[in-house]
């Protein structure tokens, strides 16, 4: 996939699909050991991310790559102060005094809507709600002016209401400086309203892309369609059982050699369950990785 500047992408799919894995080895943020890259890159601005060295990848997480992680309780640190976390990579990565990091901090809180942001800068994260850490974490990925932010199912914890306020905080700031945002969720009513382009994964596969309106009206991937039909929709005239995906999500420790979603899916023939499909193209913008057209049954 590829993400240009002032774009919103989505990544969709359920618990264990490996929408955090792909991003965070982006990042090179897995451990290793346990954890390998076996092989691929993660171009950004023509040099790859996964041959740097150490100190060169150092230097552009938290700078020009931000990232709001899952769970912010788990990912502030709770024996220092706000302040204290949000100054920290501003400056390592920009070089400026504590005092004028300590301005800047003051001056993120207030953009991302945490009043007496001078007084809290003292706080400690158990001092805030759930809502407010959320956006201590959108701060302190801003801090140092980034080109992509990476949003790893940010709203998974948040009541409804916030996450509504959230997500129009994310835009608002998207549009305001031009950020490019990889947005992950297993959530597609927020994806909706949010992103231009979606990205379905699967097994450890992206299984279909698409932009938003195509991939909502003319979903062409059985996987897709499944998760589609297990939303509630507000529009409908009548009133239908919401479905569900038999079946469970595949093991990832092996390889697999067939589509992953063979097992499960309604539309399987023989050579699903022998060879995995490439992602190709399908129409302009829509891609999916299937050997099936699932208007016809037919094999494509």
């Amino acid at each position: 996939m590829d993400i240009e500047e002032g774009e919103t992408v989505a990544i969709v799919g359920e618990s264990g699909s490996g929408k955090s894995v792909t991003v965070l080895s982006t990042l090179r943020l897995i451990p290793q050991p346990p954890g390998r890259i076996v092989a691929g890159s993660a171009k950004f601005y023509g040099r790859d991310l996964l041959q740097m060295e150490v100190e060169e990848i150092n230097q552009i997480r938290g700078s020009q790559i931000g990232m709001i992680f899952q769970d912010p309780l788990s990912s502030l640190n709770p024996v220092l102060t706000i302040g204290k976390q949000l100054t920290e990579s501003m400056i390592l990565h920009q070089k400026i005094s504590q005092q004028d990091a300590n301005a800047r901090a003051a001056e993120l809180l207030e953009m991302v809507g945490i009043p007496r942001a001078i007084e809290r800068l003292n706080d400690y994260p158990h001092q805030f709600s759930g809502g407010m850490r959320q956006r201590v974490m959108i701060a302190m990925a801003l801090s140092c002016s980034p080109q992509i932010l990476i949003a790893d199912e940010p709203t998974t914890a948040l009541d409804v209401t916030i996450q509504a306020q959230f997500i129009e905080l994310v835009k608002k700031l998207r549009d305001e400086f031009g950020l490019a945002i990889i947005w992950i969720t297993h959530d597609l009513g927020i994806v909706a309203n949010l992103a231009k382009r979606v990205v379905v994964m699967y097994g450890g596969f992206f299984v279909e892309e698409a932009e938003v309106k195509e991939l909502y009206g003319n979903p062409r991937h059985p996987y897709t369609i499944g998760l589609l039909k297990s939303l509630p929709r507000l529009d409908a005239k009548e009133h239908h059982r919401l479905l569900s995906i038999d079946g469970m999500p595949p093991v990832l420790y092996e390889h697999p050699k067939s589509c992953p979603f063979a097992p499960r899916c309604d539309f399987a023939i023989d050579r699903c369950r022998q060879e995995n499909p490439p992602l190709e193209s399908i129409g302009p913008n829509h891609r999916i990785a299937c050997w099936v057209d699932v208007t016809t049954g037919e094999a494509r």
